[in-house]
This record gives structure tokens, C-alpha cells and sequence, in this order.
């Protein structure tokens, strides 16, 4: 089966600027791919306010109808999450597979489960989604008809669909509370070891970053969200083991209903005692991943712990040398690793790192750092335990 072209459409708004939308777009084509679909072209419109009913203009929404006729493409994905209204308006004037970003995000993470766990956090999220959006499946039904002779006790299709959605998720919760409980098991059976998480962005390399560490092959991929369950893997540098914890990565508007579901991966996070935030400073816009990254540990209250950001994929860093006689300012682009090194990231003085998990680079004073860190916290946390002695 060949892969589905797709049509991407994202929107210029007064707190969203070209080059920013330019850049969401990017990484919606990134997810797009990561879905199987194949992007073939992006539409923006500058709104002030995206239109409630169509989201899009008039005009804009015509242009983009007129391009997937003349093209015959058969998906559309739009860049934010689309009202139930909107999305059953869009499909009458466009009559082709609309998704939004959440849609799309947990098309990718159905796929990709493979757990019991994962796979009933992924339903529960699907299900969440789709009971406002019920109403499209059954447009040719419309509304039951009135008037004599109609006025029966019947129960709408819709509605009996609404009761056995409803009966589902509160079996998926109950199934999710069973796994939760297994899991706080499984974490106190653990011992006398300090904790230690991977977090960041989806494809900054912690998978990766897990493999050389603890020498295991847990699956990495350059792909969005690769990772979907934790891993634990016991560490040992030099006399000092202690638990690395592998976690999904974080994106810019995940889906709420998948933070919800995702609640026993992020406990793994929440009982560490020391993060390890890995960074991807290949990617041009890595200062906006960590700022999500951070805002997503605030969220669940973790934001306060001993962390180390390590800024990952040295090896792929590329920029642009300025000349010398060139008189223009200078930009992102123009910035040097070394001189990355001396802006806001020399404040944080021993907490951060560069280095390349695919090619080892730097690893030995990655190690180092993690066991002076660790080890601090091993005393604390463990006085009476002996063996670093």
C-alpha cells in the first residue's frame, strides 16, 4: 500500500507569528510521515480568530478544496484541534479524510503500542476523543422524525452509541486502576536504588541515550514517538548502581486526553530523585522543545527535582559562518556550538552537557557527571548503605 498524500493547514494568528506557524507545520509533516502519510503540500491563512465554523476563511478553504480536487488527495490535516462542528462542516465542503493534530498524534501512538498497558492508555484516550464527535458517523440519520404515529419510546442510534462509549471508558478506567496498582508494586520491589528519568522532547534521543548507557537494545528509531512504555534498566558506573528510567516524549499540544491515560508512565518520572532532560540542539527551535519540556514538568509537579540537561546530537549540529564584512545581525543560524555554550547555558554551571549518544562523544564526562550526582544523592537518601565504601 502506497502512502497517502496529504494536504498540511496551519494558521497565522496575533500570538502566533509566520515563522513560528512555519515551523509547527515542519513538525506536523515530521508526524504526518511518522503516521504514514506522505505531505505534499501546506496551506497557512492569517486569521486574527479562526473561523468557528469552518475554521478556516471562505476563500482559503475554497483554494484548498479546488488543490485536493485537482490533485485527488484524499487526507487533510490541520495543524489544531477542530470542534466537533468544524470537522463535520469542513468534511461537507471539502468530501475527503479530515484529521486535526489530536487525532493524528494518537492515530501514531495506536500503532505504535505495544503493551497491555500502553494499548488500554491508548483506547481509553480514543474513546475520550471520540464521544463528542459522534454526531458525523451518523449525519445520514439525522434526527428521529416526529409528528403522529411517531412518538415512540425509541432510543436514537446515537444515543445507544453515546451509552456503550460511556460503558467502555469507565471499564478501560477500571482496568487502568488494576495496572496502576501493579505498577506501585513493581516500584516498591525495586530496593535501596536512587531513580534516575529520562525526559524530553519526542526524538531527542533518550532511547538512544538508554542503549549506551545501560547496555540493553531498548527499540530507537528517528522517528516521532518511537518510545511508548517505560523502561527501567539497572545502571552500574563504577561501584554505584542505580535505575534508569526510559519515558515517552513530550510534544507541543499533546492532547489532554492522552496525559490523562499516560498517568503511570509520568509516576515514573514523578518518583525519580534525579531527571536527566536530553535535548535534540540539532533541531533549530531546541529552546522552544525545552520550554514545552518544562511546562509539562510543571504540570505534574516535578519541576523542583535535581535535573541535568544534556544537549544531545552534537554530532548533527550544523550552522551557517557568517563573513566577516557581513554587517547584518546576527541569527540563530549564525550561532556556533561553542558559542551556544556561553549564553544562558554557562548560568547553570555543572548541570549541563553536550554530547552524542549515536557516536559516544563526551560519554565518559556524561558518566562522571551522573555518578558524582547520584552518588550525592545515595548518601543522602541511603546513609546506612555501605557498598560505595
Amino acid at each position: 500500500m502506497g502512502l497517502e498524500n496529504a494536504i498540511l493547514i496551519g494558521v497565522v494568528t496575533p500570538n502566533q507569528n509566520k515563522s513560528r506557524a512555519e515551523e509547527y507545520l515542519d513538525e506536523l509533516a515530521f508526524l504526518a510521515k511518522t503516521a504514514g502519510a506522505n505531505p505534499v503540500k501546506k496551506f497557512l491563512q492569517k486569521l486574527n480568530v479562526p473561523n468557528n465554523k469552518t475554521f478556516l476563511g471562505k476563500g482559503k478553504i475554497d483554494e484548498v478544496r479546488q488543490y485536493a480536487k485537482a490533485e485527488e488527495i484524499e487526507l487533510i490535516i490541520f495543524d489544531d484541534d477542530l470542534t466537533p462542528v468544524q470537522l463535520r462542516n469542513i468534511e461537507r465542503i471539502l468530501e475527503c479524510k479530515i484529521l486535526d493534530r489530536s487525532n493524528l498524534i494518537l492515530d501514531i501512538f495506536a500503532s505504535r503500542a505495544r503493551t497491555a498497558n500502553a494499548k488500554t492508555q491508548v483506547e481509553l484516550a480514543q474513546y475520550q476523543y471520540l464521544l463528542p464527535r459522534l454526531t458525523r458517523m451518523w449525519t445520514h440519520l439525522e434526527r428521529q422524525k416526529g409528528g403522529i404515529g411517531m412518538r415512540g419510546p425509541g432510543e436514537t442510534q446515537i444515543e445507544t452509541d453515546r451509552r456503550i462509549i460511556g460503558q467502555k471508558i469507565a471499564l478501560l478506567k477500571k482496568k487502568l486502576e488494576k495496572i496502576d496498582k501493579q505498577k506501585i508494586t513493581q516500584r516498591k520491589g525495586r530496593g535501596d536504588m536512587i531513580r534516575v528519568a529520562l525526559v524530553g522532547y519526542t526524538n531527542a534521543g533518550k532511547s538512544t541515550l538508554m542503549n549506551q548507557l545501560s547496555k540493553s537494545d531498548v527499540f530507537a528509531e528517528d522517528k516521532l514517538f518511537a518510545t511508548l512504555e517505560t523502561t527501567i534498566r539497572k545502571v552500574v558506573i563504577g561501584n554505584l548502581p542505580f535505575l534508569l528510567a526510559d519515558t515517552v516524549g513530550f510534544i507541543r499540544k499533546l492532547p489532554h486526553q492522552l496525559v490523562d491515560s499516560f498517568k503511570s508512565t509520568l509516576d515514573e518520572v514523578r518518583e525519580s530523585d534525579l531527571l536527566l532532560h536530553i535535548v535534540d540542539i540539532s533541531n533549530p527551535n531546541f529552546e522552544n522543545q525545552i520550554e514545552v519540556v518544562n511546562q509539562t514538568l510543571a504540570e505534574i509537579d516535578v519541576i523542583n527535582k535535581p535535573l541535568i540537561l544534556v544537549f544531545n546530537k552534537t554530532d548533527a549540529y550544523s550552522y551557517t559562518k557568517k563573513e566577516d564584512d557581513d554587517l547584518t545581525p546576527k541569527t540563530k543560524e549564525n550561532i556556533s556550538l561553542e558559542e551556544w555554550k556561553n549564553t544562558w547555558i554557562s548560568k547553570m554551571e555543572d548541570n549541563t552537557i553536550f554530547i552524542s549518544a549515536l557516536n559516544k562523544s563526551n560519554f565518559e564526562s556524561l558518566r562522571d557527571l551522573l555518578y558524582d550526582k547520584v552518588k550525592q544523592l545515595h548518601i543522602k537518601r541511603y546513609p546506612y548503605n555501605n557498598f560505595l565504601y
